[in-house]
């Protein structure tokens, strides 16, 4: 499913009906200048924010070149932006992505894609960081794949504890970066 469709498939109408009427069990007043408009905006963004939904993370990954070494290779400090699914707050930050080719090599923009496109969801970061490394796992079918997010959550900063300024690390390995603690280490230095 390309972008437009997934814009086209979101529903834009009910999503500003729903913003209206959280608008109007708020002591504000909707019909104001700088409210007046605010449902549509809000439905407009989250068409955006949300454009991975029906995207294929993979497809991008299938591509890519023949690669006669197995050295490691690591694009570092992806920026991203999400949306927590618990409180509709977004999370942001940068993926560090290291894989061993068994043959094959993308290219890093097609990494940068994959982190887009599954970070344009309703998400966790748990979750995020294991979608990496298996779209990777799935999509270039490396000897071994190592993905670490670093974030800050809006839902931690501005609501609840208000622990502003916390960054949540997770990680996830797959095949070699999993069984070989040497290559793990040197990913997580070159990702650092």
């Amino acid at each position: 499913m390309t972008t437009h469709r997934v814009h086209d498939a979101i529903d834009t109408a009910h999503i500003a009906n729903a913003v209206s009427q959280i608008l109007h069990a708020l002591p504000v007043d909707p019909e104001s200048d700088g409210l007046r408009g605010t449902p549509q905006r809000v439905a407009e963004m989250y068409s955006e924010v949300f454009s991975g939904l029906g995207e294929d993370p993979i497809a991008g990954l299938r591509g890519g070149f023949d690669a006669p070494d197995d050295d490691l290779v690591v694009a570092r400090s992806l920026r991203f932006y999400s949306m927590c699914e618990h409180h509709l707050l977004p999370f942001f930050g940068v993926v560090h992505v290291g894989y061993v080719p068994a043959g094959r090599i993308v290219g890093i923009g097609r990494l940068a894609r994959t982190v887009e496109i599954l970070a344009r969801r309703p998400q966790v970061q748990e979750r995020l960081t294991a979608q990496i490394a298996d779209a990777v796992v799935s999509g270039v079918a490396p000897a071994g794949v190592g993905v670490i997010v670093e974030a800050e959550h809006l839902c931690l900063a501005m609501r609840g504890v208000r622990a502003a300024g916390t960054t949540i690390f997770t990680s996830a390995m797959r095949g070699t970066f999993r069984e070989d603690a040497a290559q793990r280490a040197e990913f997580e230095r070159l990702a650092r």
